[in-house]
Order: structure tokens, then sequence, then C-alpha cells
């Protein structure tokens, strides 16, 4: 499932953080990407252990954490700790490349499955030309170049890319989701499904005590409970 989530940071939250990252020490992406990877991949990247990358990872955590969207739809049962890259000049792209199967976190702190890769947006799409995101999938390439403090979940399966940056600066966020609910074809009904009781109950009123609200919720979490993993 490939899905554009809305407003994840606030305009507020978005300057800040970029104000944050204005003065932040990038350094060359290359440094955390494995074999494969880093022959495709010419971009820059902040220090996983720099202030500047602490702060505005808590900015992001709290953005996720308040986005009934994003819960609905990745139902994370770990987050890896956000990270931040930047692309112009020199430093512009990334070519083709699949997203390891497990990151593993740093100091020793554990390691994520990667079922879902995630990019949000920090610099607004007329800031830049070029730097679309390139997502592949069975019904072709998809191009995805959001507003700033906009995000895109993806699975961790899709070959991708970022085009060349020709103009400016493309800024962003990137991380990954192990799900509590790992197939993501799962994951996709189970959105469907919640998306579609939520419609129901605004559209015709209905409270929580409605016998189709009750049906229908208790459907929802006996498949849950059939697929979860925590």
């Amino acid at each position: 499932m490939l899905l554009h989530i809305r407003e994840v940071l606030t305009r507020d939250e978005v300057r800040h953080a970029r104000a944050i990252l204005a003065d932040a020490p990038w350094g060359d992406g290359r440094i955390t990407a494995g074999s494969q990877s880093a022959q495709a991949k010419n971009n820059e990247q902040l220090p996983e252990n720099c202030e500047a990358t602490r702060q505005v990872q808590q900015l992001l955590l709290r953005g996720l954490e308040r986005h009934q969207t994003f819960f609905s739809a990745a139902l994370p049962k770990q987050i890896s700790p956000p990270l931040f890259n930047r692309y112009g000049g020199a430093s512009n792209r990334f070519g083709n490349h699949v997203d390891s199967a497990v990151r593993y976190l740093q100091g020793g702190a554990g390691r994520v499955r990667t079922d879902i890769s995630c990019t949000l947006f920090l610099a607004e799409p007329d800031e830049y030309d070029g730097g679309e995101l390139m997502v592949e999938d069975t019904f072709g390439e998809h191009r995805v170049k959001l507003p700033a403090g906009d995000l895109v979940l993806y699975p961790g399966t899709s070959v991708h890319r970022v085009e060349p940056v020709t103009r400016g600066q493309r800024i962003g966020s990137y991380f990954w989701i192990q799900s509590m609910v790992r197939s993501d074809e799962q994951r996709r009904l189970l959105f469907d499904m919640d998306n579609h009781l939520r419609r129901l109950r605004a559209a015709a009123h209905l409270g929580e005590a409605d016998p189709s609200v009750i049906g229908l919720t208790s459907t929802y979490h006996n498949l849950l409970r059939m697929w979860l993993d925590v």
C-alpha cells in the first residue's frame, strides 16, 4: 500500500524543523548505506547522534503520535528513529535500490524489520526541481513529491529511487516501521475497514452502541487479533 498522509507536521513545526536543520552538521549520506545502496546513493545526511537530529526526531515523533490515519494505516509495533537527508548541488540523487530487510539501531538498541518505508517532506515542492520519490510496484512507477509536513508510506519491499535535484534543495526525513501486522495486504484490508467504519459512524450519526457499529468493530478487532504480532 502506497499512502499519502497529510499534515503530520504543522506549518509552524516545519518552520521550526527547518530552522534547526539549517545549521546542522550535514555529511556524506553513504555512511549509513548498505553495500548495494552505497553504489546508488549520493546525498547528504545528518549524523544519527547529533543534537539537531535528536530535536527534530522528537518533533516528528510527536506528530506521528497524534495522527490517527498514520496509526490506522501502519499499525506500528516499532518505529526506527527518524533520520534526515538533503539533496542538492553535487549530492543530488539516490538511484534504484531496495531497503535492507532489517534496520539495526545505533548503540545496540535493537532492530526493526522494515515492513514499511516512510518519507516525510520538509521542503515545499516549489523550492526545488526534480527530487521526486519514484516507487515501483506491480502497477508501474509512482511519482511522489509532497507538501512540507506530509508523509508517504510504501512497502519496504519496493524498488525506489530519488530523482536528481536540478535546482534548490530537497530536505526530508526517512524511517522504517515494523508493523504489528506483517502482511501489506492484511494491513490494507484493516485500514479500509477502519476508514469505512469511521465514515459510517459520521454519515449516519451512529453512536458506539449502535448494533452495526458494534458488529463491524467486533469484526475489525477479531481480524486484528487473528493477524496481530505483538
